[in-house]
């Protein structure tokens, strides 16, 4: 049940508010054999303190620190460098996992002999479940206008994200739809699991408080061009 190791990869920037109910919905999976990698990313306030409290209470939980920020493309991209595991999660610093995310995720992604696989949310405090109507539609044709894939709750097979070349470091926003992107385009095999499993925030993050950027660095993907700023 828990023959793969799953690397959960989580960055995180002035996140105190938020981060411990974050990882507490890490360390309380039922699947154990993960480990959870944080990254401060040049944090202003007790996000380091608080991670690193964490890794001395729970030995599965690795933290790195950045001097200053780099942003989300290139912290992740560190992390994969420093993971383990054959297989690669992804969480928010701002956002919760249902306690058998993992579990659920890994059992679907070897039942169905997936690459990639996400998952529906909820949104906190609304309790709306996202993607809605997308969800029903094929997702060749969806991405072409959005990204209908939750980033936070990705996960993927470590080769086929290496093969992938990582997160592609021009976009420094919008870095999940160009993964995505990506992979539809390499023939991998994804899918999104119906159950909400993930609890999504949408206050005060980079899709709210940069919404202009991510649109534009969208745009490029479906372009297929390079962003120019």
């Amino acid at each position: 049940m828990n023959k793969d190791r799953v690397s959960v990869l989580m960055s995180a920037y002035n996140s105190e508010n938020t981060i411990s109910k974050a990882l507490d919905s890490l360390v309380n999976q039922t699947y154990k054999n993960i480990e959870i990698l944080v990254i401060d990313d040049g944090s202003q306030d007790k996000t380091l303190k608080i991670c690193l409290d964490y890794a001395k209470n729970f030995k599965n939980i690795i933290v790195q620190q950045n001097k200053q920020n780099i942003g989300l493309t290139k912290s992740l991209n560190l992390l994969i460098d420093l993971s383990n595991g054959n297989l690669i999660a992804r969480q928010d610093a701002d956002d919760i996992s249902d306690k058998r995310r993992i579990e659920k995720q890994v059992e679907f992604l070897n039942k169905y002999n997936l690459d990639a696989v996400t998952s529906r949310a909820k949104v906190i405090n609304q309790g709306r479940k996202i993607p809605r109507f997308s969800y029903y539609f094929p997702k060749k044709i969806v991405i072409r206008y959005k990204n209908p894939f939750i980033h936070g709750s990705l996960l993927i097979k470590r080769t086929l994200i290496q093969e992938l070349g990582g997160y592609n470091e021009m976009f420094y926003y919008a870095q999940d739809y160009k993964l995505m992107w990506d992979l539809i385009s390499a023939k991998g095999k994804i899918s999104i699991m119906k159950e909400p499993l993930y609890f999504l925030s949408m206050q005060n993050n980079i899709s709210s408080n940069k919404k202009q950027e991510q649109q534009y660095y969208a745009s490029c993907v479906r372009k297929g061009t390079e962003p120019t700023n």
